[in-house]
C-alpha cells in the first residue's frame, strides 16, 4: 500500500480538536431473555419496563412456540418497550425445528411491522460470525473426512458459495501465508451473505419489508457489515479492550453507513458470568453511549438456579440500568445527543482479517500473525492510549475511503 501524508506533521502529537457531535440520534437500552418460560419473560419485562426501552427475545425454547413468541412480544410492546426478535437460524438443528416452524417464522417477520408497528426494530439473526471464523479449529477440520469429501458432498448445494468454499479451503491446506487475504475476505463475506438468506429473503427484501438485521460479534466487524448486517453489537466482555472494540465497530459502521451498538456479555466462564459490580456495568453503558452507540443490551444468559428472571441479571445490574436511565434518558434534551465523533483514524491493510486480541492472534482463523502484525500491534497500542474514544480503526478499501471522513489519518506502516 502506498504511504500517504497525514494531516499533521508530527507523529502522536496531543489531540486537541473538538470532536463532539450533536444530532438527533436515538438510543435504545435494554436486556435480552434467553429463558424457557413465558411467565419469567413477563416478570423480567415488568422489572425493567420503567428504566429501559428495549427487550430482546432470544430464547431457543420460545423459538419453536408461535403462541409464546407472540404473547411475550405483545406483552413487551404493551408495556412500552421496543423489541428485537431472535427466531434462530433457518438451518438450526433444534428438536422443534421443521418446515412448519419456518413458515410461521417467515410469516411473523413479514407481518411484524403491521403487528407491532415501529416498536419492532428488527431481527437478531445468527451470532458471532467473525468469532466463529477466527476461533474454529480449522486444522482439525482440514484433516477430517468432511473436508476430504467436499468435492463429492457439497456443503452448500445449489449455491455458488460451495465452489468458492472448496477452492478457498483446499488452497489453504498447503499455502503459506498469502501476500494478501482477498480470497479469505471474499469467502467470509459471501458466507455471511448466504447465511442472511437463510430466511429465503435477500438483503433487498429484508430492507423492503422494513426489517433490519442485527447480530453481535467480538471481531471482524468490518466484514460482518460487508456481508449484509445492518447493525453490529460489539461484545463488551472476555477481558477485551473495550476502547479497541469501539474503535473497530464504530469505524466500520461510520465508513459503511451502518449502525452499531454493544452487548455487555460474560466476564467469567462460570457463575456469576456477568460483571457483578454495578459501577463497572454503568460505566460500560455510559462509555458506549458517549461513543455514539445506538443500542446497548445486557446479556441475560444462562439461567442461574434461583434467578427469577430466567438468566443471570441481579439487583446490581438492574440498579446500573436504572441509574443510567435517570442520569441520561430522562433529560429534556435526550432527543438531541452529544457524543464523541472520532476525528482520528488508523487505517489497516485491505482485507487484513487479524483478530487483534493479542499479538499472537490469528489471521482469518487460518494463519498466525505475519510480518505486518507486530507493527500494527505497536501503532494501535500507541494510538489507543493517546486518543481513546477519539480513535476509529478502519481498513484500506477504495469503496470506503477514510480520507474526507477524519481530520487526521495514520497508516499501519507509518514510521514518522
Amino acid at each position: 500500500m502506498m504511504m500517504l501524508t497525514i494531516l499533521t506533521a508530527a507523529f502522536l502529537v496531543p489531540y486537541t480538536l473538538n470532536n463532539k457531535s450533536t444530532e438527533t440520534k436515538p438510543f435504545y437500552i435494554g436486556v435480552n431473555y434467553c429463558g424457557n418460560s413465558t411467565s419469567d419473560a413477563k416478570l423480567l419485562i415488568d422489572r425493567v419496563k420503567t428504566y429501559t426501552n428495549l427487550f430482546v427475545l432470544q430464547s431457543s425454547v420460545v423459538w419453536g412456540n408461535e403462541t409464546a413468541t407472540k404473547e411475550i412480544c405483545d406483552y413487551a410492546v404493551a408495556k412500552g418497550l421496543n423489541i428485537l426478535l431472535n427466531l434462530g437460524t433457518r438451518n438450526a438443528t433444534f428438536p422443534w425445528y421443521s418446515d412448519t416452524t419456518f413458515l410461521w417464522h417467515l410469516l411473523l417477520l413479514q407481518n411484524a411491522k403491521e403487528r407491532w408497528g415501529n416498536r419492532f426494530l428488527g431481527v437478531y439473526y445468527d451470532d458471532e460470525p467473525g468469532g466463529v471464523q477466527l476461533d474454529t479449529d480449522w486444522a482439525s477440520f482440514f484433516a477430517s473426512p468432511d473436508f476430504a469429501n467436499l468435492s463429492q458432498s457439497p456443503l452448500f448445494p445449489n449455491s455458488p458459495l460451495d465452489r468458492i468454499y472448496r477452492e478457498t479451503l483446499k488452497a489453504n491446506v498447503s499455502s503459506p501465508t498469502p501476500k494478501n487475504y482477498s480470497d479469505e475476505a471474499e469467502w467470509f463475506t459471501n458466507l455471511v451473505r448466504w447465511n442472511l438468506h437463510g430466511w429465503n429473503l435477500s438483503s433487498d427484501q429484508w430492507k423492503a419489508a422494513g426489517i433490519k438485521s442485527f447480530t453481535s460479534d467480538y471481531t471482524l466487524y468490518w466484514w460482518d457489515y460487508l456481508g449484509g448486517y445492518d447493525v453490529m453489537l460489539a461484545q463488551f466482555g472476555w477481558n477485551h479492550t473495550i476502547t479497541q472494540d469501539i474503535a473497530l465497530v464504530r469505524g466500520a459502521a461510520r465508513l459503511q453507513n451502518k449502525t452499531w451498538g454493544a452487548i455487555i456479555t460474560w466476564k467469567y466462564t462460570e457463575e456469576p458470568y456477568l460483571e457483578e459490580n454495578r459501577t463497572v456495568i454503568y460505566n460500560q453503558i455510559r462509555m458506549a453511549y458517549e461513543a455514539g452507540a445506538t443500542y446497548v443490551i445486557l446479556f441475560n444468559y444462562p439461567k442461574i438456579e434461583g434467578n427469577p428472571y430466567g438468566g443471570v441479571l441481579t439487583d446490581e445490574h438492574f440498579e446500573a440500568l436504572e441509574q443510567f436511565w435517570n442520569d441520561v434518558m430522562t433529560k429534556p434534551n435526550q432527543k438531541t445527543r452529544d457524543f464523541n465523533q472520532a476525528e482520528v483514524a488508523l487505517v489497516l491493510p485491505k482485507n487484513y482479517g487479524w483478530g487483534m486480541r493479542n499479538p499472537n492472534d490469528s489471521i482469518w482463523g487460518f494463519w498466525g500473525p505475519d510480518e505486518r502484525s507486530p507493527q500494527i500491534w505497536e501503532i494501535s497500542r500507541k494510538l489507543l492510549a493517546q486518543y481513546g474514544l477519539s480513535l476509529d480503526i478502519v481498513y484500506d478499501d477504495p469503496a470506503f475511503p477514510a480520507a474526507g471522513n477524519y481530520s487526521q489519518i495514520y497508516y499501519w506502516n507509518q514510521t514518522s
